[in-house]
């Protein structure tokens, strides 16, 4: 999936074009203790609540793709029967009106996730009629393509208020607040099936995370089936292993930032192609962009062994995971420089006087804590 997918399905969640026709919760207290659980028609709920639910369900369809809004396949296997795969589609074939199913469901997500304090598992069924598409982009609402039947799920912390002074109205004054449990935007949550160029994709899952480092993968994996994936900054990491491990005792700082250099000049051409999908890279596009920064055929006998170790074989990366889209910073012990990626070409490394130096390319412009200074 890809943000103008994850866009469409979000503008769903109003009174307007919304066509929920189920939902479910499950709350649990920190012990992994039911409290209670419900399940009725969504239209029967009062509107001030829909709203409340529509935010949180949108939630689930925001982020950053490759980051915290994961695009994740399902092995084989876990789409036979009694696999992962096959539960959930059993189960938005129920439309949520298999009890058995659904608690089924929620007796799965307390066993495997790992969660200190409360929170509130969310399931909804709805069924959206895709619009035609034009050529051009433009969508007519009146013609009707084909129909996508999903689940959502929102796995929401629940937490007490804070303790405060509060004024009440028939008092005229201002007492202790009672404290009341609050239901908060979701810490993970999912898409089945994915919603891949417009249409239903039951092979795959759109899976949700609040924080990229934090991806549940104990939920992923008994729950869901799919392989945790390397985390935004595991693979920065990866990146920078892989770079250090090949160039061995050769990682100087100008074969570094030729490599970061051409990866920005991939991402410029990719942006150029308006291309919805995000910048990837697997291992050949890697072993390419390391062989046009100029590493030697030497240095890159050893570059399949290392990405197999470091990345992994089959993996791919984002590019915006391994490269800072903003800015490039050149550190060291006492000084930050931060650049623009697209001027990496203006530093060089040069000795000066028997010393090592960083020269910095500059114009007439040059401002000192704000202030322009003259050269």
């Amino acid at each position: 999936m890809v943000k103008p997918e994850l866009n469409e399905l979000k503008k769903l969640f109003t009174p307007k074009k919304c066509s929920i026709n189920r939902i479910c919760g499950c709350y649990v207290d920190g012990e992994k203790n039911v409290k209670t659980t419900f399940a009725e028609s969504f239209l029967n709920l009062p509107e001030d609540e829909t709203f409340k639910y529509f935010e949180i369900m949108r939630k689930v369809l925001s982020g950053s793709i490759g980051k915290t809004a994961l695009n994740m396949e399902f092995p084989t296997e876990t789409e036979q029967e009694s696999g992962t795969q096959e539960f959930l589609y059993r189960l938005r074939q129920s439309t949520l009106k298999d009890e058995s199913l659904v608690y089924e469901f929620f007796d799965k997500v307390i066993e495997h996730f790992e969660y200190v304090g409360n929170y509130l598992i969310l399931l909804i069924h709805d069924t959206y009629d895709v619009p035609g598409k034009t050529t051009d982009g433009i969508i007519n609402e009146d013609a009707s393509d084909t129909v996508f039947d999903y689940i959502l799920c929102a796995i929401c912390p629940v937490n007490l208020t804070k303790p405060a002074l509060s004024y009440d109205n028939e008092s005229n004054g201002f007492h202790n607040r009672i404290r009341d449990w609050i239901v908060e935007m979701p810490e993970t949550g999912f898409l089945f099936p994915a919603f891949n160029q417009r249409a239903a994709d039951i092979h795959s899952i759109m899976y949700y995370v609040k924080d990229s480092e934090e991806l549940y993968d104990e939920l992923l994996d008994a729950v869901l089936g799919c392989v945790p994936t390397l985390t935004a900054k595991a693979q920065k990491e990866s990146f920078q292993v892989l770079i250090g491990q090949t160039l061995d005792d050769e990682a100087d700082f100008e074969t570094v930032n030729e490599i970061y250099s051409e990866l920005t000049k991939l991402e410029a051409e990719h942006k150029e192609q308006q291309i919805a999908e995000p910048l990837t890279l697997d291992k050949i596009s890697v072993k390419k962009l390391f062989e046009q920064s100029g590493v030697n055929d030497e240095k890159m006998k050893t570059f399949d062994k290392v990405y197999d170790e470091t990345v992994g074989e089959d993996t791919e990366l984002f590019a915006g995971n391994i490269h800072a889209l903003k800015t490039i910073e050149v550190k060291t012990p006492d000084i930050v420089i931060k650049v623009n990626p697209e001027r990496a070409d203006l530093i060089h490394t040069k000795v000066i006087d028997g010393r090592k130096c960083l020269v910095i390319e500059m114009n007439d412009n040059v401002e000192l804590n704000g202030l322009d200074v003259t050269l």
